[in-house]
């Protein structure tokens, strides 16, 4: 996806004003590693950053379209004094996951966030979990990179991880809705190999802000999400991958669809059967989700080896 509702609402929204932000952060990067296709060989790479804010949460969500911004800031204002829509779907690379995940401080309550349209509108929905891991650390310690690690494992999901923590970094959280060890996650993935996560560095975010320039201009951020259970928020975003454009289609005559696209060579129509096809090659491109299961092992953490000779 060129960022969830880009090339379509570009068009609409591209002269909105941006949001400023008054949070700071801390961005830790994370190398994903991971096997779209369950049966392939083939692994695909993304970066992927973890917000620790001095708000009291954090947000994970992929880089790609917040490491676009630079770019994109001068595109969209390049159109802005010419007054010409321009089709920016040619210079956006396309994430590879569209959801976040904000983790709320000190009781690390999960909110799964992501985004569905209602009719030319991008919506949030969203479904909350309190998951307390069943860590169990290990005495084994490992150098990764500049950090001194050490070893846990949980199941989770339908899979089991393992994971190196740091405590040189006091932050009990990690990458995806992974928290709770002594130390922040360096690195984690499971037994088949099909996700594996490594910290590659961090920064100061003076202003953060957790949506990219392009969703603010655009007013794509989605506002406030909508709190589902999971069973309702797992079928609404079904229903929104088989038929992305349901909502979209009453409202679009005969006599819109065949109006010229600013920036193309097409119509709207045109441009809308593009768009349709990019959210499904998007979510047919991953048969091979984090969470296999619906079914999640909690519960205490637990120390193994010599740390559990000395409680």
């Amino acid at each position: 996806m060129k960022n969830l509702f880009s090339i379509l609402f570009i068009a609409v929204f591209a002269f909105a004003n941006a949001q400023e932000s008054k949070e700071s952060s801390n961005r830790f990067f994370y190398e994903l590693t991971f096997k779209p296709k369950q049966d392939s060989a083939k692994l695909d790479k993304v970066i992927t950053v973890l917000d620790i804010t001095d708000k009291n949460r954090s947000v994970y969500q992929d880089y790609t379209v917040i490491s676009q911004d630079s770019i994109t800031k001068i595109e969209i204002e390049t159109m802005q004094k010419a007054g010409v829509y321009k089709d920016l779907s040619k210079s956006l690379k396309t994430p590879k996951f569209s959801a976040r995940i904000h983790k709320f401080y000190p009781s690390m309550k999960i909110e799964y966030v992501d985004k569905v349209a209602n009719g030319m509108t991008p919506v949030n929905i969203a479904y909350t979990e309190d998951l307390k891991f069943n860590w169990k650390i290990s005495d084994e310690k490992q150098k990764i990179g500049e950090y001194n690690t050490q070893k846990a494992t949980t199941e989770y999901g339908g899979r089991t991880w393992t994971a190196w923590f740091s405590t040189d970094l006091p932050f009990q959280d990690g990458p995806y809705k992974f928290s709770g060890l002594p130390g922040l996650i360096v690195k984690i993935e499971d037994a088949g190999k099909n996700y594996s996560w490594i910290l590659q560095g961090n920064k100061k975010i003076k202003e953060y802000n957790e949506f990219s320039y392009i969703e603010s201009l655009m007013q794509a951020t989605g506002g406030k999400p909508k709190e589902l259970t999971r069973e309702k928020f797992d079928k609404t975003f079904n229903d929104f991958k088989k038929d992305p454009f349901a909502s979209v289609r009453p409202m679009m005559s005969q006599e819109i669809m065949s109006k010229p696209m600013p920036g193309t060579d097409g119509t709207i129509g045109d441009m809308m059967k593009k768009q349709e096809k990019m959210y499904k090659d998007f979510y047919n491109a991953n048969d091979n989700p984090i969470e296999k299961a619906n079914s999640i092992s909690v519960g205490n953490l637990e120390k193994v080896g010599k740390e559990k000779d000395k409680k």
